[in-house]
């Protein structure tokens, strides 16, 4: 299932970050409409479940005892205002929804929604091919690694000259596909996480290849990653590798590595952070709304310092929208994905005023051709386009899309962390601001991290 982007009237993108409930006040009509076709495209396994927020936990058991929908499980942890219910197998999900929404006791409800991603391969771009074995922070990593074309033009050798030790602080939270925990370059910095498509500790990724048709071979396969509505948020490929390549088929897992990709940019930039990885979207590229706010809601609870989030939603979530706002208030940065449909347009989480959105860009500093654009989407852009980075058993991929210009910024912000441990979200916006401007349509501009840590270091700390 696939959503285009949400062309809205003026007055609706100036109040896209205010709560909105379905099926309540003014807007009841209009919204139980809107949620209603998007739950006439959704998979028939999708289509009953629903994110219901209740005034309190004790409240669940009769909004169930009065609908008949099951209880699946809470999604906000001990606050216990936010549950996912399960429609019976019998009633229509429309009707579903407006049974709940008229429910004593429900405060809000939305769909909790699903799709599924394609994509297609550009060149092996020739810093994938440079394997030349080099130092970096206790482990050897192929040169065409640290020094590519994106990292020239985000200025990572400047940063590091001019502010050494700036070299990462506190957890970047990765809520992703998961992180392969044996990648060596990875290890050192990897917390163990939690996976919420099997609602277990851990996070690796490469725990879904027991769930690939097609076994594991050897060789060049390119591995398929798309962006599609509420999933990972990719462009065209992620080329692996060729001469220790041991991936799967990208028919089969279309988004298999893009977490332990994701995690590897982050780790370029900010090599002495700590990475929480959180799997809310499964290798075929398939996740709901619910683990993603179950994802934010436990890197909350693990106090993570940076939200790391390389995909965009089907719509608009007002859960989402309250669990970002809450994590801005804890003091959490949220860097999300533009998306890949080469639009003006609105993409959420990216678009909300708590997180930074991000587009892509060449490495000629122009606008990627397929990249989201626009003052209300975007806040800053960064390389994503052939970027080298760290891919499951322990070998290295080439990738483009927004999902891989995000953690450039999340990077940064784990980088100036270092400068000022108490940097929040309006502190490191504010500083990744001050960019190269190459188009207005590019927000503040492309990423420049020298510049934005002298604007986020106070004077003479790090001398």
């Amino acid at each position: 299932m696939y959503f285009s982007c949400l062309k809205l009237p003026l007055r609706v993108m100036e109040r896209r970050c205010s709560p909105v409930t379905f099926g309540f006040r003014t807007t009841r009509l209009v919204s139980l409409l809107f949620v209603a076709v998007l739950i006439s495209g959704m998979p028939a396994e999708a289509a009953g479940r629903f994110i219901v927020r209740v005034a309190n936990r004790s409240v669940i058991p009769l909004v169930s005892l009065l609908t008949g929908f099951s209880v699946v499980e809470p999604i906000d942890g001990p606050a216990g205002q936010l549950y996912l219910l399960n429609t019976p197998d019998t009633l229509d999900p429309v009707v579903g929804l407006n049974i709940l929404a008229n429910t004593l006791g429900v405060i809000a409800v939305e769909p909790d929604l699903v799709a599924h991603t394609a994509g297609s391969a550009p060149a092996i771009p020739p810093a994938l091919q440079d394997t030349a074995p080099t130092d970096y922070y206790g482990a050897t990593v192929p040169h065409g690694y640290v020094d590519q074309p994106a990292t020239e033009k985000i200025r990572l050798a400047d940063l590091r000259t001019t502010f050494p030790t700036a070299t990462g602080r506190g957890v970047v939270a990765v809520i992703d596909t998961g992180v392969d925990p044996s990648h060596p370059v990875l290890r050192p910095v990897l917390l163990p996480g939690y996976d919420f498509t099997r609602n277990q500790a851990g996070a690796d990724e490469t725990r879904d290849i027991s769930l690939f048709s097609a076994p594991l071979v050897t060789g060049v396969q390119p591995v398929w990653i798309d962006g599609g509505s509420g999933l990972v948020d990719q462009s065209t490929a992620a080329v692996v590798d060729q001469s220790t390549a041991a991936v799967v088929d990208g028919q089969q897992a279309p988004d298999f590595g893009h977490g332990t990709m994701v995690a590897g940019i982050i780790h370029l930039v900010a090599p002495t952070a700590r990475i929480l990885p959180i799997k809310v979207f499964r290798a075929d590229g398939s996740g709901y709304t619910s683990d993603i706010l179950r994802g934010i809601y436990y890197a909350m609870s693990m106090r993570a310092n940076v939200l790391n989030m390389s995909f965009h939603l089907a719509a608009y979530s007002p859960e989402v929208a309250t669990a970002l706002s809450l994590a801005n208030l804890a003091g959490t940065i949220s860097v999300a994905a533009a998306g890949n449909d080469g639009q003006q347009c609105l993409r959420y989480p990216a678009a909300l005023s708590t997180v930074m959105g991000v587009a892509s860009t060449t490495n000629d500093d122009q606008l990627s051709s397929f990249s989201n654009y626009g003052p209300q989407l975007v806040w800053v852009a960064a390389p994503g386009e052939g970027v080298v980075t760290t891919y499951p058993f322990s070998t290295y991929a080439a990738t483009w899309g927004t999902s891989f210009s995000t953690p450039f910024v999340s990077g940064l912000a784990a980088a100036m962390l270092s400068a000022n441990p108490v940097m929040n979200q309006s502190g490191s916006a504010g500083a990744a601001a001050h960019a190269q401007s190459i188009d207005p349509n590019a927000g503040h501009g492309r990423l420049d991290l020298l510049r934005a840590l002298q604007a986020a270091t106070p004077s003479g700390l790090f001398q």
